[in-house]
């Protein structure tokens, strides 16, 4: 039987996309580059996006076809290539070639108030001038677009280069992106640490964070798959450790340090942040009740030899800020706004000393055995 072009194409209109349900030929994602030799045929298929998540199935449906419906005797299996309308995103690990400085901000455990301090930190680096990036990777407990008062901001795609690119929102001076956007704030996340893994990627590498002095990392609390995703796509200049100074949160900043300053992770500890370091109350600015311990978090930097960039003391208007989408170092006067300064500050010469003394971090290499 001879083998000839339209054979093909008739047998790839049996073959329906699943996200849309129309066949794969009217839909134009067959190229018109079909080739055969003898009895092997080969053609491209093109996608829409660089990473389309139903392409492998759709090519094996090709095949499938192809042998069903022209000739079971076609040599078709690994002869379809695929090739993207889209751009493809830079290769790792510059996926963003503007960014100076990526700082990681995890907790060993969740409740210590990581998010409200990351987000009030990118609030004080953007207060000093600095171009500030923060990215909500808290992918099952996303709160910093309310903390940062843009709960119901939707952000907008725009074509940059061949490539549709996420564009941050921006509020306070920081640019922002959060999981929360794409999801319903009542609904909770339920995901697979792959699929929760490839949601941040697109979120780093498929946005325009353009320029930026620092690209702040929400990290989840504890330690995950969701980490491991994070220092293998970017080179993560040094991690800032969040805990409260009780010894249940030390233990657990504990393992957070060394998850990263393992062999195989190996980014450089910037210093720790000591969250709730005592309770001081408005009508008595003077006093200080030290509620979960004192100074614990600091014995802790002591003992391993890193710096204490800040301690936070609790007041209620921090609470009241995050609630209110009004971050406390908006305020650089009060007890809190003056905290969170010093911290930038310390985060400032923490990293220029880091930058200085040690080599640019690379990315974690996958390896399989």
């Amino acid at each position: 039987m001879a083998i000839y072009p339209q054979l093909i194409i008739d047998a790839l209109k049996n073959v329906r996309y699943p996200g849309t349900g129309q066949d794969i030929v009217s839909a134009g994602m067959v190229e018109d580059d079909i080739r055969i030799e003898g009895m092997k045929v080969s053609f491209t298929l093109i996608t829409e996006k660089a990473h389309d998540p139903f392409i492998k199935s759709v090519v094996k449906m090709a095949e499938q076809a192809v042998l069903n419906y022209a000739d079971k005797e076609i040599e078709i299996k690994g002869n379809i290539s695929v090739k993207s309308k889209q751009a493809p995103r830079p290769a790792l690990p510059e996926l963003l070639p503007g960014v100076k400085n990526i700082i990681a901000v995890a907790s060993g455990k969740g409740g210590v108030g990581k998010s409200t301090v990351c987000t009030n930190l990118a609030v004080a680096l953007a207060q000093k001038g600095y171009k500030v990036g923060l990215l909500d990777a808290d992918i099952f407990g996303p709160s910093v677009p309310k903390m940062l008062g843009v709960e119901d901001a939707a952000p907008l795609l725009e074509k940059k280069e061949g490539r549709d690119m996420i564009i941050p929102i921006e509020n306070y001076g920081v640019k922002m992106l959060s999981i929360g956007f794409f999801v319903k704030k009542e609904d909770a996340v339920v995901w697979r640490g792959a699929m929760a893994g490839n949601a941040l990627k697109q979120l780093i590498a498929d946005a325009d964070w353009g320029d930026l002095d620092y690209f702040l990392i929400d990290f989840p609390p504890g330690t995950s798959d969701i980490h491991l995703t994070l220092v293998q796509t970017l080179p993560i200049t040094g991690a800032v450790i969040v805990s409260t100074p009780q010894e249940v949160a030390l233990a657990d900043a504990r393992k957070g340090i060394n998850m990263f300053t393992g062999d195989k992770v190996n980014v450089p500890i910037l210093g720790l942040v000591e969250n709730m370091a005592w309770f001081t109350p408005a009508e008595l600015p003077e006093n200080r009740y030290y509620i979960f311990g004192k100074e614990g978090c600091r014995k802790l930097a002591i003992e391993n030899g890193y710096a204490l960039l800040g301690e936070i003391p609790i007041v209620q208007s921090i609470r009241e800020g995050g609630d209110d989408g009004q971050p406390v170092a908006l305020n650089e006067h009060s007890i809190t706004g003056m905290a969170f300064s010093a911290l930038a500050d310390n985060l400032v010469l923490a990293v220029d000393k880091r930058n200085r003394e040690l080599p640019k971090t690379g990315i974690v290499e996958v390896t399989r055995k």
